[in-house]
């Protein structure tokens, strides 16, 4: 298949155009602030009964990302090895897909009475969203050449701000203006934005889904169990790795900070809800601040790695990061917090596009990309299950999500370390040559 095909490269960005609506109202928006506003007690309370544990609903939503990241980890060895062995990359992804936008759609049934089965709905759709990135990001290196790599995954990462900000909109409508549909209810006018992210997440992953090549069935003479075959491919990606120390000097470094990025993406809208008393409209229009910041965040530092190379880049990301955690303990009004969330919106797009595209360049040139990015999503997934879990269990036990934002913190501070190990020039490598730097 013939790279940088334009036809080809829009389809794939699409995807991010369909998907991202999961990311900004499903997990940082709408439905955090219907969450803490539905998932009480009879008395009013966040201490709520979850399969007969008794806890509060922000640390229940904490641990929940971390249960549905976890399963993903587990769940990606197998189904990348089976799709690298079978050529059905396509498939895996198309399943991912619709399993979450459906789960998607049934959280239109969350009421007071429903809170068990909407937190089981959203813990799915989690899974399916995770889980179709993983062969999203494997056509990367697949569609484009190695000096592309940084444009079109900041171009897929705008698609996505775009599409979801574009949906956003439509949804506030309907929130803000209920009598122009009938004077229904703002919980009803949130349960039909649920049901809407579902719809459009089938409807525009269609024009990826008729563009991109299924895959390419891997040449193999052996006959072992697929169970075995995912986590012996991860095994040899590691062993490939080990002779890349740079690619593994990144990776170790991308676990650690990309622990405390997630965690802030996916809890920001909680500590605005319940930590600073926000109200619901208030958060959701910062939400839709940060996706319309993150554009410009994703290509400008796109433009920065062309200049400075994609190692200093993300140290730069990585050092804004710590000012905003630093910020982040010490806000205390809404102004305050409008600020911090458009530096996040500047940062957050960059380093997600720019660790992809770096990964991409690091790794060998092969057409096994399901496997080595099935390793790169563990490492994503497992990172971002140990900081939704640091997050809501220091906050379970002190009381304080302050406490937990030092936490992060920390972990901004020890991936800049990290990433010093890795010098930074405007070179590409040689895949399967000696690897140059970064």
């Amino acid at each position: 298949m013939s790279k940088n095909s334009p036809r080809i490269l829009t389809a794939w960005t699409f995807y991010d155009w369909a998907n991202s609506v999961h990311s900004l109202v499903i997990v940082s928006s709408i439905f955090p602030v219907y969450f803490s506003a539905t998932a009480l007690n009879e008395a009013g309370g966040p201490i709520i009964n979850f399969l007969g544990i008794s806890i509060k609903n922000s640390v229940l939503f904490s641990y929940t990302i971390s249960a549905a990241f976890l399963f993903t980890a587990l769940l990606s060895p197998l189904c990348s090895a089976i799709a690298d062995y079978s050529g059905r990359k396509k498939t895996f992804m198309k399943v991912f897909c619709y399993t979450g936008a459906i789960s998607c759609s049934l959280l239109y049934f969350f009421t007071k009475e429903t809170t068990t089965f909407a937190i089981i709905c959203f813990w799915i759709s989690l899974i399916g969203w995770s889980g179709s990135i993983v062969f999203y990001n494997s056509y990367l290196p697949d569609i484009a050449t190695e000096d592309q790599f940084d444009r079109v995954s900041a171009r897929g990462f705008s698609m996505g701000y775009l599409g979801s900000v574009l949906l956003m909109i439509l949804n506030l409508l309907v929130i803000l203006k209920r009598e122009w549909f009938g004077n229904i209810s703002e919980a009803m006018a949130s349960r039909i934005a649920f049901l809407t992210v579902g719809l459009w997440w089938v409807g525009f992953a269609q024009i990826p889904f008729s563009r991109l090549p299924d895959g390419v069935k891997k040449a193999t003479d052996k006959t072992g169990n697929y169970l075995l075959n995912g986590f012996k491919e991860l095994q040899q990606v590691w062993g490939t790795l080990q002779e890349r120390p740079l690619a593994k000097r990144f990776l170790i470094s991308f676990f650690v900070y990309n622990m405390a990025v997630m965690t802030v993406m996916y809890v920001a809208t909680i500590f605005g809800s319940d930590e600073l008393k926000l109200p619901g409209q208030s958060l959701i229009i910062t939400i839709l601040l940060i996706q319309l910041v993150a554009i410009p965040g994703a290509y400008g530092f796109s433009w920065l790695s062309e200049r400075i190379g994609n190692t200093y880049a993300l140290m730069t990301a990585v050092f804004i990061w710590i000012l905003i955690c630093t910020g982040a303990y010490f806000v205390q009004t809404e102004t305050q917090f409008f600020a911090l969330a458009a530096v996040v919106g500047l940062v957050m797009g960059g380093i997600q596009s720019l660790s992809r595209s770096t990964y991409s360049k690091l790794i060998p040139a092969t057409s096994d990309t399901a496997s080595y990015f099935s390793f790169y999503d563990v490492i994503d997934k497992t990172s971002t299950v140990f900081g939704t879990l640091v997050y809501g269990l220091i906050e379970q036990l002190t009381g304080s999500m302050r406490n937990s934002i030092l936490a992060l913190l920390v972990l901004f501070v020890i991936g800049f370390l990290l990433l010093l190990r890795i010098p930074s020039q405007k070179v590409y490598h040689t895949p399967l040559e000696t690897e140059e730097v970064l």
